[in-house]
């Protein structure tokens, strides 16, 4: 069986990009096996004395299934202490997807049951990305899948991290424009999907109706960059 380091070795080599060292690192990825073994000992020796686990300790893959993976890395701190820290990466090694549906100048979102919080989220329709696939392309699938909408127009609202102090994710966030919804995705967890004036969706943002952050940030790159036929206003002009 593959240690958790082994497993590692070969998620670094497979994806150098979310290991990399910049010169101005306040937490550097070490590499060199001594290095790694004093990382692994100074964070046992901490956890031991607060009355915790010492295998937590333990660098490599923590944990991985076809959604996440979680690693444990070995790392220099901007003070030069020795330590661990866990993140999560995408189990498909692929970037998530995340849909804004405008139709006829309304905002569709939808009532999706979300396990993790063991209730019912108003938001916009996303997914998990699937390797080989360009993220627009997989943007349309989850359309076609959750709405049964064909996108008429796809802007770009760019990139979002959904946690940069926890996840490696990244996520590809669409304003997409339909022409009509089709049968919603009942086995996802999707009941219903509603339809609100773009100025609406932002007045449930403000008083927290819309708690979802996804949801809020397509939201919100859309509105300031006047998507909605409407642009926020700007400063005052000075008397």
């Amino acid at each position: 069986m593959t240690s958790s380091w082994e497993q590692y070795a070969e998620l670094r080599e497979r994806q150098p990009a979310y290991f990399v060292n910049p010169p101005d690192a306040a937490v550097y990825i070490l590499h060199e096996p001594e290095e790694v073994a004093a990382a692994e000992r100074a964070k046992a020796e901490s956890l031991r004395k607060r009355g915790l686990p010492t295998e937590w300790s333990r660098v490599g893959v923590a944990y991985q299934d076809e959604y996440v993976t979680l690693i444990r890395d070995p790392v220099r701190f901007s003070d030069g202490s020795l330590g661990t820290y866990i993140r999560a990466m995408p189990g498909g090694d692929a970037d998530g997807v995340v849909l804004l549906p405008v139709l006829d100048g309304a905002v569709v979102l939808v009532e999706h049951f979300r396990h993790a919080v063991r209730g019912w989220q108003l938001e916009a329709p996303r997914g998990f990305g699937e390797a080989g696939v360009p993220a627009v392309e997989q943007a349309a699938r989850e359309l076609r899948e959750e709405l049964g909408a064909v996108p008429t127009r796809v802007v770009d609202l760019g990139l979002l991290h959904p946690d940069a102090g926890t996840a490696s994710d990244r996520v590809h966030l669409y304003l997409v424009e339909i022409a009509e919804l089709g049968p919603l995705d009942a086995v996802e967890g999707i009941r219903a999907a509603r339809t609100y004036p773009p100025e609406k969706v932002g007045e449930l943002i403000r008083d927290g109706v819309v708690s979802d952050g996804f949801t809020i940030a397509a939201w919100t790159r859309a509105w300031l960059r006047g998507l909605f036929g409407t642009r926020p206003a700007g400063p005052a002009e000075p008397r």
